[in-house]
């Protein structure tokens, strides 16, 4: 007897494997790689998500949660596994994989820990996308991003990094709080090393373009009275 689903669609032609055009994977679905999923799915960057991690349960419990709102999203294929055969074919691989950083730990003492993690997750990642453009969140952001292109001798220009994007956000995020102007409206950034050495530039930092340090000589100083290099160093104290 016929199943209902063959009743229900009669096939026109013989059926090939799809491979995805702009398939994006995340390693690692802690709270970061979680982030950047719903950041992925939210803006319906990709076709094909695939998720990969070494704790089963949870791995499972948060593709099965996506895959129940899909009703809610565009991305039509989302699938999950502690074997990274689940994603070949990516376009972008986002790896956010590492050690925790404990509290009031240097990013950079999690470096040879780190990189012996990523020995293995590279490696597997190129075994099966080897033309995938890789984007490492995983700290030390900087060191681990050198580390990636040089395991393979991957191109530079396929190795990228969150870099200081969020060091700059919280920057601007806090400068709202101070003055009490939408963020959107601040701008100022933060170079360097995505932890405790990163820099702030002063003298880009503007409202609407109208630079505060014109206004407030001092700001950068321990001489001003408005404390703004304690904003510098709540941006250091959240990463």
């Amino acid at each position: 007897m016929a199943t209902l689903t063959v009743k229900l669609i009669a096939p026109v032609a013989e059926e090939e494997a799809a491979i995805p055009n702009n398939k994006i994977t995340v390693v690692c679905v802690r709270e970061v790689g979680m982030a950047c999923v719903i950041i992925i799915l939210g803006q319906s960057l990709a076709d094909e998500l695939a998720l990969v991690d070494v704790l089963e349960d949870k791995l499972k419990g948060e593709m099965m949660d996506l895959q129940h709102g899909s009703l809610f999203l565009q991305t039509p294929k989302i699938v999950a596994d502690k074997d990274y055969s689940v994603t070949a074919n990516s376009k972008i691989v986002v790896v956010t994989a590492g050690v925790c950083q404990q509290e009031r730990e240097s990013c950079l003492n999690l470096v040879q820990r780190n990189v012996n993690v990523f020995k293995f997750i590279i490696s597997q990642i190129v075994k099966y996308s080897p033309d995938c453009i890789i984007i490492v969140v995983s700290n030390p952001v900087n060191i681990l991003t050198f580390v990636t292109q040089k395991l393979n001798g991957l191109p530079k220009h396929r190795v990228n990094r969150s870099g200081c994007n969020l060091d700059s956000a919280r920057f601007c995020y806090l400068m709202n709080e101070k003055l009490g102007i939408h963020p959107s409206s601040c701008h100022g950034w933060i170079l360097g090393e995505h932890g405790d050495s990163n820099v702030a530039v002063w003298s880009g930092v503007n409202v609407a373009d109208i630079s505060l340090r014109e206004l407030n000589s001092e700001m950068r100083t321990e001489n001003n009275n408005e404390n703004w290099k304690e904003v510098h160093k709540m941006v250091g104290e959240s990463t």
